[in-house]
């Protein structure tokens, strides 16, 4: 039994098998899940139903488990800032920044081997990804 706040066996394997400079996605209901990720990133599903599980419920346990050193967003293309973005600020901390990068440039980033996971959720919110570098335990 855990006494952990991220309880999910595949998840839990899934970041325990990445090491510095892997990558995390956390993926929003739009995203392309299985055609935008790298082929070996274990794709992980909780996506239960629209708006269950969010991208914030699922980051929160993440951050308790795994050193982050870079945490990049997914830019609109009127370069506009999503409202969903000042949840992850509040969530990340002041020693997090967000990141954007392009959307073509993000899909790279994720279809990169560096990719570890992509979590799939419920998120319906539009620009709801992240893409979490993996840190390091000094």
């Amino acid at each position: 039994m855990l006494r952990y706040p991220l309880l999910h066996p595949p998840l839990l394997n899934a970041l325990a098998t990445a090491g510095h400079g892997s990558k995390v996605l956390l993926a929003d209901a739009n995203y392309a899940h299985r055609t935008n990720v790298h082929h070996r990133a274990e794709v992980i599903h909780l996506n239960l139903r629209p708006g269950l599980v969010s991208v914030d419920e699922v980051l929160e346990p993440v951050l308790s488990a795994i050193p982050v050193e870079a945490v990049h967003t997914m830019r609109p293309d009127d370069s506009s800032t999503p409202g969903v973005w000042a949840d992850y600020a509040r969530l990340l901390g002041p020693d997090l920044p967000l990141r954007p990068l392009p959307r073509q440039e993000f899909y790279a980033a994720c279809r990169a081997p560096e990719l570890a996971v992509c979590v799939a959720t419920g998120d319906g919110r539009l620009y709801a990804n992240l893409l979490l570098t993996v840190g390091f335990v000094a």
